[in-house]
């Protein structure tokens, strides 16, 4: 269910918001709302361990190697 929100945000930003609104063709209370999941999504990431949020992201823009190549590298460095 929707409800109603009253925001009080500065006058430029408010501008931003129109213009990449329209840029982006989404409503301003989807872009707010789409913010607020994004925080809520990370909020729920401290459940996992430091180790695990360091890793975070470290393979992005690079290819995942393919099952076997990974068993392959594990043997090389005797991790398996």
């Amino acid at each position: 269910m929707n409800k109603k929100l009253t925001l009080t945000i500065d006058d430029k930003i408010i501008e931003f918001a129109h213009h990449y609104s329209k840029e982006t063709d989404q409503s301003i209370s989807a872009m707010v709302e789409k913010y607020f999941r994004n925080l809520q999504r990370s909020n729920q990431d401290s459940d996992f361990s430091p180790v695990t949020l360091k890793l975070r992201g470290v393979l992005k823009g690079h290819t995942v190697p393919e099952k076997h190549e990974l068993r392959r590298m594990f043997h090389e460095k005797n991790l398996d």
